[in-house]
């Protein structure tokens, strides 16, 4: 079968970055579901683990984690799918990925995909809903339609992650949204998530709060450069607040929060496959109702830019385009070419 993957971790614009190869089949576990990829797509992980995962020796790692497409054959042990289906999900990190024409996932992670959306909009969609889904719901433990009152500050709205959790956080909660970005064509896209307000991060964070009348922000969801923003962030949280973020900080001065008692939050999307919890299925339940979300018109799907075929050449662009910064929403790419 078709797969892009890279034999050693490269600048992007190296060739050999990412390179089109050829793979056997997957073997399945009970679990799994052996699915025929029809569109995938790019996020900031991917590029992240290209740079720096180096592969085992000359053996490729094959990236990627969002897909969406038919099942082809099915475990001994599923009972959610049968061949046909069409599904969506966003991986293990400690699986191979999706940029494969067959790929292999556990069931228990994967959710029947919108019938509203093609493969590349539906595909947009599982890294990011899951780790909005958690992060406002499981880790920040806001209730659905709670937070009356209360603020949510979403620290780079415009980006994948950011863009998913504006709307969960607009549609279904009470929370005021507030949402930064930095150029105008990103202040437009949260507005249109849903954003109530949007501030500028190359800003002053506490005059721009005040500007809108406020003292502090109860919720942070810190989804990009929390190092350089942290500070900033404890400042304008509220005492016995909460602070949540997904990046990797290289260090963070933890005693900031002692004297307003804030709780700092981590949240990983692949926690659950990595440790195999006991709620692992929680994932699939979650993915269909983002399913249902956004085939009765509540949630959009946040695929921004196309990059055609999946192949090596088209998803360096992609990967580069994610290493610029510019991007907004979600870049897609579908079909093997």
């Amino acid at each position: 079968m078709k797969a892009v993957g890279y034999f050693e971790p490269l600048p992007i614009d190296q060739e050999a970055s990412l390179v089109d190869i050829e793979l056997p089949i997957p073997p399945l576990r009970p679990f799994d579901l052996l699915v025929r990829v029809q569109a995938v797509s790019v996020n900031p992980v991917d590029t992240k683990l290209r740079r720096g995962a180096k592969p085992a020796a000359g053996e490729p790692r094959i990236l990627g984690f969002d897909a969406a497409g038919l099942v082809e054959a099915v475990g001994p042990h599923v009972t959610r799918f049968k061949p046909g289906d069409r599904v969506f999900y966003a991986g293990a990190i400690d699986r191979p990925g999706t940029n494969a024409e067959l790929h292999a996932v556990d069931e228990r992670i994967a959710g029947r995909a919108p019938a509203t959306l093609d493969d590349a909009e539906a595909a947009a969609l599982p890294l990011t809903a899951i780790t909005a889904w958690e992060l406002l719901f499981d880790r920040l433990r806001v209730g659905r339609g709670g937070g009356q009152g209360q603020t949510l500050l979403v620290l780079g709205g415009a980006g994948g992650v950011g863009s998913i959790l504006v709307q969960l956080a607009r549609r279904l909660t009470s929370l005021r949204v507030i949402a930064t970005a930095s150029r105008e064509e990103t202040r437009q896209w949260c507005l249109e998530m849903g954003a109530h307000d949007v501030i500028d991060h190359s800003r002053p964070l506490r005059r721009q709060i005040e500007e809108l009348g406020l003292a502090y922000v109860d919720k942070v969801a810190s989804l990009t450069e929390t190092d350089r923003h942290f500070a900033a962030l404890v400042d304008i949280t509220a005492p016995q607040g909460q602070i949540a973020l997904i990046d990797d900080p290289q260090s963070l001065d933890a005693t900031l929060l002692k004297r307003k008692s804030i709780s700092l939050h981590w949240e990983l999307m692949f926690t659950r496959t990595l440790f195999g919890t006991p709620d692992l299925a929680e994932q699939g339940r979650l993915l269909d109702e983002v399913a249902q979300l956004v085939d009765r018109g509540e949630l959009r799907t946040t695929a921004g830019q196309s990059f055609g075929s999946i192949n090596a050449k088209n998803l360096r662009q992609a990967h580069a385009w994610i290493e610029s910064g510019q991007a907004r929403g979600k870049c897609v790419l579908a079909g093997f070419v």
